[in-house]
């Protein structure tokens, strides 16, 4: 063998090494959460998921009711929706989700499995979704936390293809929820841009805007008014036990949310965290 041929065999044995393995399998037992991992085109397992206690997402008890009842029927084998979680920011969504997830795996002896796509990484969904087919004996919950397209995107349309069953179908085991600041996906201006520069207006936006519509779950969350948010944050205190009176905790929390400019889920759990370490207090959430 000469040595440029040495060379190359060398040079395609590392390339060998360090390329993902596409047919590896999934060790579903690792974790009951996962985030999709592009570059191994496989899923990487999560240690711990972060996610906060059902019973302290206060100030939603339409949102759970619906999500807890649609994921309910996707683990016993009815019939059930995709769900697209839409609102302001920081007012629970994803929170939601991940606690759902683990409610309703308490009653199903951890068979579902929750797994984290990044916004940018839906092109590769349906790849994904058929590597998912093969594990008949879990369900997966799909999440994709942040979803939104801007101007010239066009990787909705294998969400929109996955939404919608393309020719195969979506797996049975399989339901797709994701969080979104946009009711439609999409900013408003990049609609009427659409609009107004169209040759044919109306059918450019609906291709985009219709997107949403794939969803059959439309749940909407909303900024919270100062006695809700107040109540999160007492029940925040209670739950982790911290030390403070009522009056000084009511003077520090709607302080914490004037300086922030804002009063929502996110906010109070921020401020318990900063309370938690002026009284020097761990907070667990197993």
């Amino acid at each position: 063998m000469d040595i440029n041929q040495e060379i190359l065999n060398r040079i395609a044995e590392a390339l060998e090494r360090i390329s993902p393995n596409i047919d590896e399998k999934i060790d579903l037992s690792k974790s009951d959460g996962f985030i999709y991992d592009d570059s191994l085109k496989n899923l990487k397992p999560v240690k711990k998921i972060s996610r906060i206690p059902i019973q302290l997402l206060k100030g939603l008890e339409n949102q759970k009711d619906i999500l807890l009842k649609n994921t309910k029927n996707f683990a016993n084998n009815l019939p059930a929706n995709n769900a697209l979680l839409w609102g302001a920011k920081g007012t629970g969504k994803s929170s939601l989700v991940k606690s759902v997830h683990a409610e309703i795996n308490i009653q199903n002896n951890e068979k579902i499995k929750l797994i984290e796509i990044h916004r940018e990484d839906i092109n590769n969904l349906p790849y994904l979704l058929s590597k998912l087919a093969d594990y008949n004996e879990n369900k997966f919950i799909l999440l994709c936390d942040d979803l939104s397209f801007d101007a010239g995107e066009n990787t909705y349309k294998s969400l929109k293809s996955v939404l919608d069953g393309g020719i195969e179908g979506k797996p049975d085991n399989i339901i797709f929820y994701a969080t979104s600041n946009r009711r439609h996906l999409m900013p408003r201006d990049m609609i009427e841009n659409e609009r107004s520069t169209s040759i044919n207006p109306s059918e450019a936006v609906e291709e985009k805007v219709s997107l949403s519509d794939r969803f059959g779950l439309w749940i909407g969350f909303h900024n919270i008014s100062q006695d809700i948010y107040l109540d999160i944050i007492y029940g925040y205190v209670k739950e982790f036990e911290l030390n403070i009176d009522n009056p000084t905790l009511r003077s520090k929390a709607l302080e914490w949310s004037i300086t922030r400019g804002a009063r929502s889920g996110r906010v109070a759990w921020q401020f318990i965290l900063q309370l938690a370490g002026e009284l020097n207090k761990k907070i667990n959430l197993n």
